[in-house]
């Protein structure tokens, strides 16, 4: 049986990341390219994709779970920023629901990318979601936290117990910049694994 990659992707599409819709929606496309190229690049793997856009007003599942050569790029209507930023909500049930669908052995990559604070979750606390996170750790999950320049991204990753975490101009060049490096560090993500050399905690961003 093929060892599963899960790429879990959660996207904040709160209002104010409308100021970087076009940039966050062509990175998404972008990165869903560079998951369907790791399937083809290290085809003994089977690369899984979930991704997931939310706001305060609903969560939506672009993918779930979907073997990435059955992956399209999303539609210019499928990422409509509007509403507020329930990121606790958001990660716990998408965490919790990946969790459910993996096996032990398989590896879990999860991204999130926020222009925002928790203002609005409703079911997950910060406890919550740390607890979850240390947890997962432990099998192994890399977890890593995409903020805008806006935020003290240090401190919102080590609140969740998050080891790596990227911080980016919110405007169209560091957006794409950013993209550019989720995109490489997810490449060495893979190389690592295929290579058997799990990457060590805090250095998914860091080139070799």
């Amino acid at each position: 049986m093929k060892q599963k990659v899960f790429n879990l992707i959660i996207v904040d599409e709160s209002g104010s990341m409308g100021v970087i819709q076009k940039q966050a929606f062509s990175g998404m496309n972008e990165t869903l390219q560079t998951v369907r190229l790791m399937q083809q690049q290290y085809p003994e793997k089977e690369q899984r994709v979930s991704l997931v856009t939310f706001d305060s007003e609903h969560t939506k599942w672009h993918y779930d779970n979907t073997p990435a050569s059955q992956t399209k790029d999303l539609a210019w209507t499928d990422y409509q920023p509007c509403g507020c930023t329930p990121l606790y909500d958001a990660m716990g049930m998408a965490m919790s629901k990946v969790n459910a669908q993996a096996d032990k052995g398989d590896s879990v990559l999860v991204t999130v990318i926020t222009d925002g604070e928790e203002n609005a979750s409703r079911e997950w606390t910060l406890k919550m979601v740390r607890q979850f996170i240390e947890k997962q750790k432990e099998q192994g999950w890399t977890v890593a936290l995409i903020g805008t320049d806006n935020l003290d991204v240090e401190s919102m990753a080590h609140s969740m117990a998050i080891d790596d975490h990227l911080k980016f101009a919110e405007d169209a060049e560091g957006t794409s910049a950013m993209f550019a490096c989720e995109r490489k560090s997810r490449m060495r993500f893979n190389a690592c694994l295929a290579a058997a050399m799990p990457m060590k905690k805090g250095n998914f961003f860091k080139e070799e």
